[in-house]
């Protein structure tokens, strides 16, 4: 399939002399926990090198002052932590008020399972009316809910799991590795149920909303790596913010995800490869985009 064309990826790509930060949306990252201050922090700077106007973070008090300290261009905001080094309940409310201003969510990088957690995402998955990207922790929180339950979202969804994920998700024994093709299908049907679209991480990762699917020929096994999911969320966020709808914004997003890979391997080799390098070939791959038509997707 061809790259997707719409008078919206036009806007994106050529930006009127007279923008302003806000024109181009104000995404707010949830996560973080004591062994994972940076994930946010990727998921942040990939927002920004994505288009994103304003980046926020929102992560637990104890971890503040590490997130703040990697880039000065990403907004951060402690709130209260547990003992374990998670947010704790007290901080919900203030959790929902820093939502309320942000245009999309992202969810989930490095928040941790701690107990409490699981309260709090459903609690947010539940009432935010924002679109929002649903990713690592975030997703094991929300495994163990029924697909009614589930369906009760308020607004627009991209859930970004691999394959583990994905099977707890559908509730699948624990261990069981289900084959790739089936998982798809299962990914499809579970989609449509839920009104969301899911981007199944793997080789030739699945973008779907249940009606449609796709699937992505860009990216390498080095981009199997800690912090690369974070950075793909938050690519798909900041496209979200500037309003492609979401099935849009997906799909692209994991075609520049793994393009970014792709430059980043040819430079640096496949072993080498981390998820800050996926993130300073973004400008590269963006240039690359205004270019060129032809991102790799096949049906």
């Amino acid at each position: 399939m061809n790259r997707p064309e719409s008078p919206l990826l036009h806007r994106l790509l050529n930006r009127p002399c007279d923008s302003h930060k806000y024109d181009f949306g104000r995404v707010l990252v949830i996560g973080g926990s004591q062994p994972m201050a940076g994930a946010p922090v990727l998921a942040g700077q990939a927002a920004l090198r994505s288009g994103a106007g304003v980046v926020e973070l929102c992560v637990p008090d104890c971890v503040a002052a590490v997130a703040a300290g990697f880039d000065p261009c990403l907004i951060t905001h402690g709130l209260p932590s547990d003992p374990s080094g998670c947010f704790s309940q007290d901080g919900t409310q203030a959790i929902r008020v820093l939502a309320s201003r942000a245009d999309v969510i992202v969810l989930g990088p490095g928040i941790g399972r701690a107990t409490e957690l699981a309260a709090v995402v459903r609690g947010l998955w539940r009432e935010l009316p924002q679109a929002m990207v649903v990713d690592a922790d975030a997703l094991h929180a929300l495994s163990g809910l029924d697909t009614a339950t589930l369906a009760e979202h308020a607004g627009a969804l991209i859930l970004t799991p691999h394959a583990g994920e994905m099977s707890r998700l559908l509730g699948m024994k624990s261990g069981s590795k289900p084959d790739r093709a089936a998982l798809e299908q299962s990914a499809a049907d579970f989609a449509r149920e839920l009104g969301a679209v899911v981007v199944l991480k793997g080789p030739s990762t699945l973008i779907t909303d249940g009606v449609q699917s796709m699937h992505n020929a860009s990216g390498n096994p080095g981009l199997a790596t800690a912090g690369t999911g974070d950075v793909l969320s938050g690519i798909i966020a900041a496209l979200l913010a500037q309003n492609l709808p979401p099935a849009e914004a997906a799909r692209l997003g994991v075609w520049v995800h793994g393009l970014a890979g792709d430059a980043a391997a040819e430079a640096l080799g496949e072993l080498a490869l981390t998820a800050n390098d996926v993130i300073e070939r973004l400008p590269g791959v963006w240039k690359r985009l205004q270019r060129e038509s032809t991102p790799g997707f096949t049906a």
